[in-house]
């Protein structure tokens, strides 16, 4: 019987997405589900969430729940990682706060900039020992992490442990719905190639997949006529200059260069509507929302509506099992497969899966201008990377001075300040640095 252990389970309206698409495989029905959480309150609230999943689909898994991660991976098959390492308060809260206070504004800080960075060295240790109990308790299990900074952490992983790992994002299928409605074409008859690194990949093709037909002059057109949707402002001048269109939304896009967000010109803020402090926002409203849904599953007559997400980790799980093949889009280690990004960086690529596991797609040379952008960003993950496995404060600085955001707005000075503040207020969320 496949064991399947969610790491984070307290994440609850993501884990009863993941629930739902993996129960509704007929071959993964009877499978055991355990949930882990250190929250014991969204741990219970998961646990009514997942009886009510197997309810509503009319299955019988196996559901476990325990608040021990050892207990949760003993035996595992597939370990789906869901964690936020110092949650919203104080960990996110800080990684806005203390930048705001040196005139550096995010939008979502959790991928690159230095609220990515500070993120990366709270996950990355805490990863690294989920995987190191993993190498004795379940050595030949997958590990699917969905945590951002997911290039970080993925590198890390790559570099510290010897289990097999993905890591997953859902923005590839997500941009190409999104440019299917702008574009007045249904995703079902898309055909598209996209390659680069977690965040900021591009789609190299963009076809109809029935006539082959190149769609990108359509979405040039979308630009041309003025029809580009207000939250998407920063995407869309992008693809003008740089004739590929990235992955990842407007606001998040907009912290990972340095055009777009400057102190000293607010009307940039406005022309391309870039919402500052974004996801502190969204936290709230999520935190809201489960509070909510708990007090409506709390209900016995709560029902729940199960749809299949655009998730690919039940898609990956599956295709193992049972030796389906389906390509899906993974964040795995740069074995040469995109041959103008460094070696060993995270890439984002089409990979197959199979019985054999997963099998990256050969890219080659992507084209230089969008290699060397996304050098600017690769930059940053590797010096946090190399901060996190050597425990040397130096290299959080390098970091902090290569953020192509932070480099834009402060000073050296400043940028060496604010790293020591946030290292001092992060306190015990941080290993000790010398």
């Amino acid at each position: 019987m496949t064991k399947i252990v969610f790491i984070g389970a307290g994440s609850t309206v993501f884990a009863k997405n993941l629930m739902g698409d993996i129960l509704s495989f007929p071959e993964l029905a009877d499978c055991t589900i355990t949930l882990m959480d250190l929250n014991e309150e969204r741990l219970r609230t998961s646990n009514i969430v997942a009886h009510k999943v197997a309810q509503a689909l009319k299955v019988s898994p196996k559901i476990e729940t325990t608040t021990d991660r050892r207990t949760a991976l003993n035996g595992a098959d597939y370990v789906v990682c869901m964690i936020q390492v110092g949650g919203y308060k104080p960990g996110t809260v800080v990684d806005f706060e203390i930048p705001k206070k040196y005139g550096l504004r995010q939008t979502i800080a959790d991928t690159l900039g230095i609220g990515g960075i500070m993120r990366g060295l709270r996950t990355i240790p805490v990863l690294l020992d989920i995987t190191r109990d993993m190498e004795e308790l379940c050595p030949n299990a997958l590990f699917i992490n969905y945590v951002n900074p997911m290039c970080m952490n993925q590198w890390a992983l790559s570099r510290g442990t010897s289990i097999k790992t993905v890591g997953l994002c859902h923005s590839v299928p997500h941009t190409a719905h999104e440019l299917s409605q702008d574009i007045g074409i249904p995703t079902s008859d898309i055909n598209y190639l996209v390659a680069g690194i977690n965040h900021m990949a591009f789609y190299l093709k963009f076809e109809h997949k029935i006539t082959g037909e190149n769609l990108y002059p359509l979405i040039h057109k979308v630009y041309d006529e003025g029809r580009v949707p207000d939250w998407n402002r920063v995407r869309y001048d992008m693809f003008k200059r740089l004739g590929y269109f990235v992955t990842e939304s407007s606001e998040h896009f907009s912290e990972y260069v340095p055009w777009f967000i400057k102190h000293d010109r607010p009307d940039m803020i406005e022309k391309f509507n870039i919402p500052l402090d974004e996801y502190i926002t969204r936290c709230e409203n999520q935190i809201a929302g489960w509070e909510q849904l708990r007090d409506y599953l709390e209900r016995p007559d709560s029902i729940l509506d199960i749809e299949r997400s655009v998730e690919f980790g039940s898609l990956i799980i599956h295709s193992m099992v049972t030796a389906t093949p389906r390509i899906i889009y993974g964040n795995v280690a740069n074995q040469g497969i995109i041959s103008n990004l460094p070696q060993g960086c995270s890439v984002e690529v089409p990979c197959l899966v199979d019985g054999n596991g997963i099998q990256p797609t050969h890219i080659g040379a992507i084209p230089p201008h969008l290699a060397a952008l996304m050098q600017t960003n690769i930059n940053v993950q590797g010096l946090t990377v190399e901060a996190a496995l050597t425990g040397k404060r130096e290299y959080i600085y390098h970091a902090a001075m290569l953020d192509p955001h932070t480099a834009a707005e402060l000073t050296l000075d400043q940028i060496w300040s604010l790293v020591d503040d946030l290292i001092e207020a992060h306190g015990d969320w941080l290993p000790k640095y010398n």
